[in-house]
């Protein structure tokens, strides 16, 4: 009898099925897209906290820097002698200078003196165009507060220069009223611009909700909100922006997520908005970071996790069939036993195709072995981090003496050793897969710098002297340029820590050819090598250092850098006291 054509029910029998399999995926969709969501979000805030702690600080030292300038110059003959005899040219003369004098030392944009109606009459650069000598700035906040209240602060264009500024104020007293008021005004600019290098965006927002500073220039002067009227008015009054039409950002709120927390759209884009309050200043610090990686990658975590549902139902629905085949399969069985029991005349048949079925039997397995961790890592990466913690606090300081060209070459030395980890951390990767190519041609003379730069801090504080001589100065070998500077360091390190006990402290770093190679040597005048250890020197763990100063892994590490390279490293003691290490690498001709 031939079956008939699919009844409406049976067509329709496994779409729940086929609906809770839909839904199954779809929520593990939204899962890996909120769980992805939520780590990313977790992740931003964590690095704008970060960033946040770094530029407040560094925001309100520079606010509170010159605070102190104002009340010095109330200890200064020329000052009060001036505000009591205004007309004295003289006396102008010499407080201008005297001015100008300071604020060459202190660094400030301007500094000025105003008398107790508000007018300037004596400033820093009153031989300059722009100056505020002779002009009537009563109505600025700073001054009228200083006037009334004692000190003053006040962020806006300048009237005369066009330049914005922070000014701080500082009424000159022997006894009420005031009879003048200091003022300074500190230039933001620079700090503006360092901002540039930093992920996202920056804001600092003022008491009025209005953008003073940014590192993007269109959004600058433009208020969070709409102002009132009676903020319109002060701003009419104060004029703290020039010209400023004071445009509203094109600022959304989305989504508050805490109380410094939020996610905003700009410009058509979603930003996570994290903010920080000043000590210093009535101000908000505020960092935009973008969240189009974060939706991407939301986006990528929901796909990947709707794949793998699918493929688990696809699993469990290929399981769920075998097990009714197998149900089939004991089906049968019974059946075959129950015909057992009626056509005796065909059981040993049937009962031996039964037998030859049930031996089929399928099992599998694989075991998988994980890869050893590396325990040079902390050592390799020790002495670049080191070395940027010296030169970036050697860069604070070359800042604050504003030596710029200085500060510049700093900051090309740590872009040079940012890029070295980033190269040290994919080496270390496959290091102990296979070894690496030779490498490049290599300065030695570009080499020897950078390595004695990384160890200029520790060579000062333990007074060792360095002499580098290297015949010819051009040349070059084939390195890694990273793996090369590590091992050089490593050891100038290790001779610089040798002669800390010894009263002559020369570190000489010699390189020349010989042949189609390069022989560099690194001596130093300590006590030398112990003779039990000098064997057994590159073997790993084996340090003459304290427990918790050293891994013994520097000279191990080295080695096997060298090594890739198509090196040796070698190690003798001096005849007269000291280690000499040898480096040999090809040289380029």
């Amino acid at each position: 009898m031939t079956p008939g054509p699919p009844t409406f029910s049976r067509r329709w029998r496994g779409l729940p099925r086929w609906c809770g399999a839909l839904v199954l995926v779809a929520l593990a969709a939204f899962a890996g897209h909120e769980a992805t969501v939520h780590s990313a979000l977790a992740r931003l805030r964590e690095a704008a906290d970060h960033r946040l702690d770094m530029l407040a600080s560094a925001l309100d030292s520079e606010l509170t820097r010159f605070e102190h300038l104002p009340a010095l110059l109330e200890m200064t003959p020329l000052v009060p002698a001036l505000l009591g005899a205004p007309g004295d040219a003289r006396l102008r003369a010499a407080l201008n200078r005297y001015l100008g004098g300071v604020n060459a030392t202190a660094g400030a944009e301007m500094l000025y003196v105003l008398d107790s109606a508000g007018v300037s009459i004596a400033a820093s650069d009153s031989d300059k165009p722009g100056t505020t000598v002779g002009q009537d700035l009563s109505f600025r906040p700073y001054v009228a507060d200083a006037l009334q209240q004692g000190r003053g602060r006040f962020y806006g264009m300048g009237i005369t220069s066009g330049r914005p500024g922070y000014y701080v104020s500082y009424a000159l007293r022997d006894d009420l009223p005031a009879r003048g008021v200091v003022a300074v005004k500190v230039n933001l600019a620079d700090a503006e611009r360092s901002w540039r290098s930093l992920p996202g965006d920056v804001l600092l927002v003022d008491e009025r909700g209005v953008v003073i500073l940014s590192t993007r220039d269109e959004l600058r002067f433009r208020p969070v909100q709409a102002l009132d009227g009676l903020q319109l008015a002060d701003v009419l009054r104060t004029r703290p922006y020039g010209d400023a039409q004071l445009q509203p950002l094109p600022w959304t709120l989305k989504d508050t997520l805490d109380r410094d927390t939020a996610l905003v759209t700009l410009d058509g884009r979603d930003q996570l908005a994290s903010s920080r309050r000043l000590r210093s200043a009535p101000w908000q610090l505020t960092t935009l970071d973008d969240m189009a990686p974060v939706h991407l990658s939301a986006r990528n975590a929901a796909v990947t996790a709707a794949l793998a549902m699918s493929v688990l139902l696809l699993v469990a629905v290929t399981l769920w069939q075998r097990r009714r085949a197998v149900r089939h399969k004991l089906a049968n069985q019974a059946a075959l036993q129950a015909a057992h029991d009626t056509l005796e005349s065909t059981v040993v048949a049937r009962t031996a195709q039964l037998r030859a079925a049930q031996h089929e039997l399928v099992h599998a397995g694989k075991m998988a072995a994980l890869g050893q961790m590396s325990a040079g890592l902390v050592h390799e990466l020790n002495q670049p981090l080191t070395a940027l913690r010296t030169l970036t606090e050697s860069a604070a300081l070359l800042l604050d003496q504003d030596r710029k060209k200085d500060v510049q070459a700093n900051l090309q030395r740590i872009t040079r050793m940012v890029d070295r980890l980033a190269r040290l951390t994919t080496r270390l990767k496959t290091f102990a897969h296979k070894a690496e190519a030779p490498g490049a041609p290599v300065p030695l003379a570009h080499c020897l710098a950078d390595a004695q730069a990384s160890v200029a801090e520790a060579a000062r504080l333990a007074q060792v002297r360095i002499v580098l001589d290297l015949q010819p100065p051009e040349l070059q070998v084939l390195a890694d340029e990273a793996a090369l500077s590590s091992v050089l360091v490593n050891l100038m390190r290790n001779a610089i820590e040798a002669m800390q006990a010894t009263p002559e402290r020369t570190l000489r770093i010699g390189a020349r050819l010989r042949g189609s190679r390069a022989l560099i040597e690194v001596r130093d005048t300590g006590h030398g090598i112990a003779a039990d250890i000098l064997p057994r020197l590159f073997e790993p763990f084996v340090t003459s250092k304290p427990a918790g100063a050293g891994l013994g892994l520097g000279l191990v590490i080295s080695a096997q850098l060298l090594r890739a390279m198509d090196g040796t490293l070698t190690a003798r003691n001096e005849v007269g006291g000291g280690a000499c290490f040898l480096i040999d690498l090809k040289a380029v001709p």
